[in-house]
C-alpha cells in the first residue's frame, strides 16, 4: 500500500476516533450522528474518516465549522486540486489528508482497504447504521475492542 500525506502529520500522535457510516441510514440515526459530531467538535477531539458516504460528508461539514483536528483518509490518489472547504483547515494546521491508494477513483476494493487502515490507526471507532449486510460489518466485528459505541 502506497501512503501519501498532505497536511499536519503531528495529528497522527493524537488520540483519534474513527467515524464510519453505512450508506443506508435511518433518519433517527442521522440525528444521533449529528449530535455526536457536534459533541466531538465542541470537545475538540480528532476525528478520522474517509468522509465518503453522504452521512460522513455531513459530519465533515459539522467538524469543519469547529477548530478540532481532522484526518481524512482517501481511498484514491491524493487530490491534484485541494477542495476549497479544506484549504483553510490545512493552513490552520488542523487537517491531515492521507491517500492510501494510487487509484484514480475510489472503488469497493480501495474503500475496503481504506476502512481497514482507518480502523487500525485509531483508538476508538464509531460505526453508524452498520448491519450484518453492511460492507463495514466485518470491521465492526474485528475491531469491537475499539468500539466507542454504535449508532
Amino acid at each position: 500500500m502506497t501512503v501519501e500525506y498532505l497536511g499536519n502529520q503531528e495529528l497522527l500522535r493524537l488520540r483519534k476516533t474513527a467515524f464510519l457510516a453505512s450508506s443506508t441510514i435511518s433518519s433517527e440515526t442521522v440525528l444521533q450522528v449529528y449530535d455526536w459530531a457536534t459533541e466531538m467538535r465542541n470537545r475538540g477531539e480528532c476525528v478520522v474518516s474517509g468522509f465518503s458516504s453522504k452521512l460522513e460528508r455531513d459530519v465533515l461539514h459539522f467538524l469543519l465549522k469547529g477548530s478540532q483536528p481532522i484526518i481524512i483518509v482517501l481511498a484514491r490518489r491524493m487530490y491534484k486540486v485541494i477542495p476549497n472547504e479544506l484549504k483553510e483547515p490545512l493552513v490552520q494546521n488542523r487537517l491531515l489528508i492521507i491517500s492510501v491508494s494510487n487509484a484514480i477513483r475510489q472503488s469497493k476494493v480501495t474503500a475496503m482497504a481504506r476502512n481497514k487502515y482507518v480502523c487500525e490507526m485509531t483508538d476508538r471507532i464509531l460505526f453508524a447504521g452498520v448491519t450484518e449486510q453492511s460492507s463495514l460489518y466485518p470491521y465492526k466485528n474485528e475491531y469491537r475492542n475499539k468500539l466507542e459505541k454504535s449508532i
